[in-house]
């Protein structure tokens, strides 16, 4: 089938690749010159593992191409699929859809032939009730089923982990309103039936609501155990034995139940946020999804006070951050706890050596006042204390003796518990981690 990818952001330039490796022809479409001189150039934006080599061969095989221009992807297109962002509205909450409803207008212009308009990006419930509208508006000749269809099909990508959870996804879901979008949904994930992948078909609003309740769902099992953590740190348990308690219950499971300093990313904070802003517009108050958004907020907020602790005061300390983006395998910057943790440390008054091996090119833009260093060893040079953000492997074994003869003093925060406690204290460490004594 013949593909158009509105965005070549994370989950447009991912899913047009992945769809293109399934035997597709897919025409990548972004608005940004540089971006798309970058993407020909066999230059990759982001960090993704594999995306570089999964591109180019796809490149090369001629199934996959780069555009500006919409009339180069759209007209000869069977589906069209709109990835471009939809960032939180500053000061509401609410999704800001413009970017959505301006590609769907030009979608509609350059209709020929029956086609399927798809937001794989992550849109509130009644977004493509709307692109349809807008279709019809600009193109009142159309009949939506007959000339054209609109669908929902949201991305489930870890960043990290995007192509393999595209390739061998745990379920498919498809919000589609006709037989023929049905069927052309089936056809463009036909590849996946060997693998016996669960496909879902359901109407479109509760596709668009499936993606919300899911990241919403899974930020409040972070939520969940870091309180568990925090009360555990008063009480004396262990929250890593308390998540795998809990965690072996089938009807738990013990994904997404790692203490930590609180989620980030591009998809939980503004996904909860929005959840929450839809609930309000329906008047249907979802209080567990609004509670999760304010705990995770002061969380991330609250764990400079850690490293407060641990030094007795910041005024003229050096500290040492490993890890700046949200998780580990990204260059992903955004709501990353290291963007309150950071700048709390310098209003104290400390000077902040970091260190993350893909993410310090976009953290320069948001902490410019920081000294980036070239490793991990080398951001330990003379450092008051050590504070590990992110849990990238790099940082997991450490040698230990090298960390005591860097630092003036052997004080390590651990944000993300990975050194075991009773080791941390052997090697002569002052050292804090998460829920454990």
């Amino acid at each position: 089938m013949r593909v158009a990818m509105i965005g070549t952001g994370y989950v447009g330039l991912v899913s047009g690749a992945c769809f293109s490796d399934f035997g597709h022809t897919v025409t990548c479409v972004d608005k940004d010159a540089s971006k798309i001189d970058r993407l020909k150039a066999g230059e990759i934006p982001i960090y993704e593992p594999g995306l570089e080599g999964l591109v180019d061969s796809n490149v090369k095989a001629e199934r996959l191409s780069f555009t500006q221009d919409l009339k180069d992807a759209v007209p000869e297109a069977d589906a069209v699929f709109i990835a471009v962002g939809t960032p939180s509205r500053r000061g509401d909450g609410h999704a800001d859809l413009s970017y959505v409803y301006a590609a769907a207008e030009e979608i509609a212009a350059l209709i020929d032939g029956y086609t399927i308009i798809v937001t794989k990006s992550t849109v509130p419930v009644g977004t493509g009730a709307e692109v349809e509208a807008i279709i019809q508006k600009v193109r009142p000749d159309l009949k939506p089923g007959i000339d054209f269809s609109v669908a929902s099909n949201p991305e489930f990508l870890r960043e990290g982990a995007a192509i393999e959870d595209f390739k061998r996804p745990d379920r498919v879901v498809a919000g589609v309103e006709d037989d023929r979008a049905k069927e052309v949904m089936r056809e463009l994930y036909r590849p996946l039936y060997i693998n016996e992948t669960p496909i879902l078909f359901t109407n479109r609003v509760t596709s668009e609501l499936i993606k919300y309740a899911a990241n919403a769902f899974l930020a409040t099992k972070i939520t969940f155990i870091n309180e568990m953590a925090d009360l555990c740190e008063k009480t004396g348990a262990n929250v890593q034995q308390v998540a795998r308690g809990i965690g072996l219950d089938g009807r738990i499971g013990g994904k997404f139940l790692h203490a930590g300093p609180g989620y980030g990313g591009s998809c939980f904070p503004k996904d909860t946020l929005a959840l929450v802003r839809t609930a309000e517009q329906f008047q249907s108050p979802v209080k567990i999804v609004e509670a999760v958004v304010e705990v995770n907020d002061t969380r991330k907020k609250a764990m400079a006070d850690r490293v407060t602790k641990a030094l007795g005061g910041l005024s003229g300390k050096t500290v040492a951050v490993l890890g700046l983006t949200f998780k580990p395998n990204t260059d992903d910057m955004r709501d990353s706890p290291s963007l309150d943790i950071i700048p709390a440390l310098v209003d104290g008054g400390a000077t902040v050596r970091a260190h993350d091996p893909e993410g310090m090119d976009e953290a320069k833009k948001h902490l410019p006042d920081i000294m980036y260093c070239d490793g991990p060893y080398h951001a330990l040079e003379g450092a008051d204390c050590v504070v590990i953000v992110t849990e990238w492997d790099v940082y997991r074994a450490l040698d230990l003796d090298r960390v005591k003869s860097l630092v003036k003093a052997p004080i390590l925060v651990d944000l993300r518990n990975i050194y075991d406690p009773a080791v941390m204290e052997r090697e002569g460490f002052m050292y804090s981690s998460i829920g454990r004594p």
